[in-house]
């Protein structure tokens, strides 16, 4: 319940979830009707959702998709009418589960939550104190209060409620899973005579025709793709803030306007043996915990030195009993009222009597105190001249970027006037082709598949003009300007004669492998041979490291009635293998393992009872949908 955020990273995935629960495909699940509510894109059970509601899922989701992939992800990817109905299917899903929540009366109380928030790793600076400033700047990041992220984690934790019920009761039957571990555990011998192209290879002929004949028929094969050399500038924050000077007086009022950040506050460290008590219990079973308080507070009176030993016995907060009671250092407000009280009151090494508050009964051991504390100017310059710089820079951005859009405009026969002007570097890039390099960052800006076809662009190629200013990440514009162009051709036949040949007398070679192969297993089929075959390899489904995954595949999918089986298939550039199956025996059952099958296959029947139960709720939702709302809503912010 008292274990403080040390770290923010579960932090950080609750505020990136997508959504608390998956998208719901509803295809033929709803009856669509087209309604008018005060611009409302659906009704669910009679209660609108609102266009508004519509628009803030969007733009959550944009902003996280572009939290997690960066430049990589392209907002016009959630601007099309199937992601605009998944958003949608998504809001439905929830307010179909916030009915059923209402329904059963389901609810998680302030101990739960605050015992949820304060178990969660996270924000604990260097010294261990709580870094409440930093749990305040992530949330306000993400555009959340405390409260609202209190709000949004307690509904999480109902819906948790409910999933567990639904999940809780899956299982798949013993019989069931027997079955599918002992087909797993099946084992089969084989055997492998394999047909190798190589050794066909000597028996190809080859003509000049067949060579010429393949040329033509594979054109993009032997294409060389046009490609253009260019020039090009680019104007961004990062490079105005290079430019920036800061001074000392900069930086001094920088400081003082924000002390309270480099402040922190008194902390202290305090130990606590808890008593607790339910909200609902009844005066005898307070009476009692009470009295049990008062014993221990007077064993440890008598003998400071066992606290850690009586809070690992006795402390109902299981969290910090491990610890000996020990609940690390924490800020103001941290505690609930009457707790953080009683610590202030203490000394160090003193212990309070026995204090009440919603969770029980504590005795409390304060064990140190940090005093409060302001970090010097000296310490923290470094990053204010770097902040300073930023700030300075965004500001002078937009002016920048008007500028930098006219100048490679009217200036449009070279980059050196822009680059003059704004004191920013012309650089020069080969090989640039329609597409982007993927062996090249897709961040790197002549990589940017705007720029790329601006690059191409006739102005710029026919022309020779600058390109436009194009926007390849926030704050980062670029123009580019062509010094050579080349067009695409197609490599002479003679440069690549070899290459065909090598390629036409493998795949000659593997059809006289395969015609082979094939007529060997027919033969087969009609009188088993062992001649030729491999000493035989025992496999099951759980042990299949002697022969290639695919191979596998069909081995276990072939009729093994009647012995021995044979199964023929190509063996992708090397020819045609025949495997022949000569005996199948159960395996070796094993325990531990059918246990862990067991729990999977309960695991996976879990998430589809938990797939058809929400999917039940939104039938029985009466959900109504603006379909001509949803298909013209814009996904919010994608062409910011």
């Amino acid at each position: 319940m008292f274990e403080y955020i040390r770290t923010h990273q579960r932090l950080m995935q609750f505020l990136l979830l997508l959504i608390i629960f998956p998208s719901f495909v509803a295809g033929g699940v709803f009856s669509y009707k087209s309604f008018q509510d005060d611009g409302g894109v659906a009704s669910v059970g009679g209660k609108s959702i609102s266009r508004q509601e519509f628009d803030n899922a969007q733009r959550e989701q944009i902003d996280r998709l572009r939290q997690t992939y960066g430049p990589q992800f392209d907002t016009k990817m959630l601007n099309t009418p199937e992601a605009r109905r998944s958003i949608l299917d998504n809001l439905i899903a929830q307010r179909a589960l916030s009915a059923e929540v209402a329904k059963n009366h389901l609810s998680v109380t302030d101990q739960v939550l605050q015992q949820n928030i304060l178990s969660t790793p996270g924000l604990v600076k260097a010294d261990g104190s709580f870094d409440a400033e930093r749990y305040r700047s992530i949330l306000a990041s993400q555009g959340m209060s405390t409260a609202g992220y209190e709000q949004r984690l307690r509904q999480d934790l109902v819906y948790q409620q409910l999933v567990n019920a639904v999940q809780g009761s899956a299982f798949v039957p013993k019989t069931v899973a027997t079955q599918l571990s002992a087909l797993n555990e099946q084992e089969r011998d084989v055997q492998a005579l394999v047909f190798r192209a190589a050794d066909y290879t000597a028996k190809v002929k080859i003509t000049d025709d067949m060579l010429k004949a393949y040329y033509d028929k594979n054109p993009a094969m032997f294409e060389i793709p046009e490609s253009i050399k260019a020039e090009y500038v680019v104007l961004s924050s990062d490079a105005l803030a290079a430019q920036t000077d800061v001074s000392d007086a900069d930086v001094q009022s920088f400081y003082e306007q924000n002390k309270k950040n480099y402040t922190t506050d008194e902390l202290r460290r305090a130990s606590h043996i808890l008593i607790e008590v339910k909200k609902d219990a009844s005066d005898k079973d307070k009476a009692a915990a009470k009295a049990k308080a008062e014993s221990l507070l007077a064993e440890v009176r008598k003998n400071p030195a066992s606290f850690a030993k009586l809070a690992k016995e006795n402390s109902s907060d299981t969290g910090s009993a491990e610890r000996g009671g020990d609940l690390d250092f924490f800020g103001k407000g941290a505690m609930v009222k009457p707790f953080e009280e009683a610590v202030n009151k203490l000394k160090t090494g003193e212990i309070s009597d026995v204090v009440q508050s919603e969770f029980g009964y504590h005795i409390i051991q304060l064990t140190a105190i940090k005093p409060a504390g302001t970090k010097s100017l000296e310490e923290v310059k470094p990053a204010i001249v770097a902040e300073v710089k930023k700030q300075k820079a965004a500001k002078a951005y937009a002016e920048a970027a008007e500028t930098f859009t006219n100048t490679v405009y009217e200036q449009a026969d070279s980059l050196k006037p822009v680059a003059d002007k704004l004191k920013l570097k012309v650089e020069t890039v080969s090989g640039l082709t329609r597409k982007p390099n993927p062996a090249i960052q897709p961040t790197v800006p002549t990589n940017n598949q705007k720029f790329l076809t601006a690059i191409f662009g006739d102005s710029a190629v026919k022309k020779k003009l600058n390109t436009d200013a194009v926007e390849v990440a926030p704050a980062t514009l670029i123009s580019g300007h062509v010094v050579e162009y080349k067009a695409a051709s197609k490599r002479p036949f003679e440069e690549v004669k070899a290459m065909i040949t090598a390629t036409v007398t493998q795949t000659e070679a593997l059809a006289m492998a395969k015609k082979e192969g094939e007529a060997k297993l027919q033969a087969l089929k009609a009188a088993d041979s062992t001649a030729g075959f491999s000493e035989a390899k025992t496999i099951s489904r759980l042990k299949t490291q002697e022969v290639p995954g695919p191979v596998a595949t069909e081995l276990f999918k072939a009729d093994v009635q009647k012995l021995p089986a044979f199964v023929g298939m190509d063996a992708p550039g090397n020819g045609y293998a025949i495997y022949r199956i000569g005996k199948v025996s159960p395996g070796t059952p094993d325990d531990t393992r059918r246990a862990a099958e067991r729990t999977q296959l309960d695991n996976a029947q879990a998430q589809t009872e938990m797939f058809s139960y929400v999917e039940n709720l939104k039938k029985k939702a009466k959900v109504t949908i603006n379909q001509a709302a949803v298909e013209a809503a814009p996904a919010t912010g994608a062409e910011q």
